[in-house]
C-alpha cells in the first residue's frame, strides 16, 4: 500500500520497468506526446489516487485525489477497466486497454502481468475474492473468482476458470475449470523479472 512519497515513487518506477517504459530521455518524452501510452497513464494515476486516498490528512490532499480520481475514473470508462484502488502491488503491467474487472476485495502481490477481458471477483453473492502472490501472468480472458489463493510464480493460460486454489510455485494452469499443466520459469513469461 502506498502511503508516503517514497512508496509512491517505488510503485510508479516498478510500473514503468514492468511496462517498459522509457520516458527519461527527451525523445521518449517526446514520442509518449505524440503517442501517448493509455495504459502507463492510466497506471500512474492509479498510483497518485492511491497515495493521496491513504494520506487525506488536509484539505489540500482531499483535492488533490478528487481532482486525480476524476481523471482516473474517466480514463478507465474509456479502456474499459474496473480496477479499484489499493489491489495491485508495485510492478503491475497492464498489457493493452480492453475489459479487466477486479473486485475491490482482491489482492493481488508484485509484478502482476494482466491481459484484457479477464476478470478477477468474488462469486455466488459472497465478498471473498482471490488472494494473488508475486509474479502472477494473467492471460487474456481469464476468471479467477471465489475466496481462493493463488501462490507466486504462477502463470494463468488464455479463457481459464480458476475457482480453486494453487499452493504450488512454478506452474502454469489453464482449462475449465483450471488444473495444472507443467512446471514454468516465470520469467519467460514476465520478461522484466530477468533484469
Amino acid at each position: 500500500m502506498i502511503k508516503t512519497r517514497r512508496d509512491l515513487l517505488f510503485y510508479l518506477t516498478a510500473d514503468q520497468h514492468a511496462l517498459g517504459v522509457k520516458s527519461n530521455s527527451y525523445l521518449s518524452k517526446a514520442k509518449l506526446m505524440i503517442t501517448p501510452d493509455y495504459c502507463w497513464k492510466f497506471q500512474r494515476l492509479l498510483r497518485k489516487c492511491e497515495y493521496y486516498k491513504n494520506n487525506r490528512k488536509s484539505l489540500y490532499h482531499l483535492v488533490l485525489f478528487a481532482i486525480y480520481y476524476r481523471k482516473f475514473h474517466q480514463l478507465s470508462v474509456n479502456l474499459g477497466f474496473s480496477i479499484p484502488l489499493n489491489v495491485f502491488g508495485p510492478g503491475l503491467s497492464i498489457v493493452h486497454y480492453g475489459t479487466i474487472v477486479v473486485s475491490p476485495n482482491a489482492k493481488v502481490g508484485a509484478n502482476c502481468r494482466i491481459h484484457p477481458s479477464t476478470c478477477i471477483g468474488a462469486s455466488g453473492g459472497k465478498s471473498d475474492a482471490p488472494t494473488i502472490g508475486d509474479n502472477v501472468y494473467v492471460g487474456p480472458g481469464a476468471k479467477i473468482y471465489g475466496g481462493i489463493k493463488l501462490t507466486n510464480n504462477i502463470a494463468i493460460g488464455a479463457n481459464a476458470a480458476v475457482n480453486k486454489s494453487f499452493l504450488e510455485e512454478g506452474i502454469l494452469i489453464a482449462g475449465v475449470p483450471a488444473k495444472k499443466i507443467k512446471e514454468i520459469d516465470i520469467t519467460t513469461i514476465i520478461k522484466h523479472l530477468k533484469m
